[in-house]
């Protein structure tokens, strides 16, 4: 069963698209690539791969449109992108999560969040920034360092947006405590197009903070690309749902 919501965000100036396949199970907020919308990841197979999880009732799929990651995708004025992206995730979390809440019935249920290049990003900041409400996240070929983009400018908006930047200097200890809590999958392949590099330096400063995390190789024939994801994706969910 897919469904399909959209309203106006007055936080990120932008319609919001949000599309769910499945009834019943854990809540998963899927992010798209960069450039990607609602439904890359349906026209890319990925629902497909997910199938037996979703129509045994194991888990719900949302997803939305890549609002903050296009912007950074097309060369925006970086200081336009770097408010964009700080924007995005206050609307994931008072917008977008309220709305999986009240699609599943359930105030309290946490997320699993999880995606693959730019979505790896989106998922794992979801998670250290929001473990109140996203008890696990899935990164998979993950770009988690977004400074190159910024063109020699900087803001605040970028810093806390971006774990690798803001989680060494993290000392409030209820949140540390609660990430404590949680657990992160940090995957990549070997092949074409990856930089293993990225996932190393987000596993070293989660590392560093105590917050559980594993980093898993795949081979050489593992490509940054939509077959790899698609592989990768249904093991992690059939053990975290």
């Amino acid at each position: 069963m897919i469904e399909e919501t959209r309203w106006y965000s007055d936080r990120v100036e932008s319609w919001v698209h949000l599309v769910r396949w499945g009834h019943f199970g854990r809540p998963v907020l899927l992010f798209p690539t960069a450039g990607g919308d609602a439904r890359e990841i349906e026209r890319h197979g990925l629902i497909d791969a997910l199938a037996p999880l979703i129509e045994g009732g194991r888990i719900k799929v949302f997803s939305i449109d890549s609002i903050a990651g296009r912007s950074w995708l097309q060369g925006d004025d970086p200081r336009h992108s770097m408010w964009l992206q700080n924007r995005f995730d206050e609307m994931i979390y008072r917008e977008v999560v309220p709305a999986v809440r009240l699609d599943t019935r359930a105030d309290h249920i946490e997320l699993v969040a999880a995606g693959a290049s730019i979505g790896a990003f989106n998922s794992v900041a979801s998670l250290c920034r929001h473990p109140d409400v996203f008890s696990a996240a899935i990164g998979m070929s993950g770009t988690y360092d977004l400074s190159n983009w910024l063109r020699g400018h900087w803001e605040d908006d970028f810093y806390f947006s971006s774990p690798i930047h803001f989680l060494p200097g993290l000392a409030d200890d209820d949140q540390l405590a609660l990430l404590r809590s949680r657990f992160i999958v940090l995957a990549t392949g070997q092949g074409r197009w990856e930089d293993q590099g990225e996932t190393w330096k987000m596993a070293h400063i989660l590392g560093q903070q105590m917050i559980p995390n594993r980093v898993d190789l795949w081979s050489e024939g593992h490509d940054h690309d939509w077959p790899t994801w698609r592989e990768m994706l249904p093991l992690y969910l059939d053990d975290l749902a």
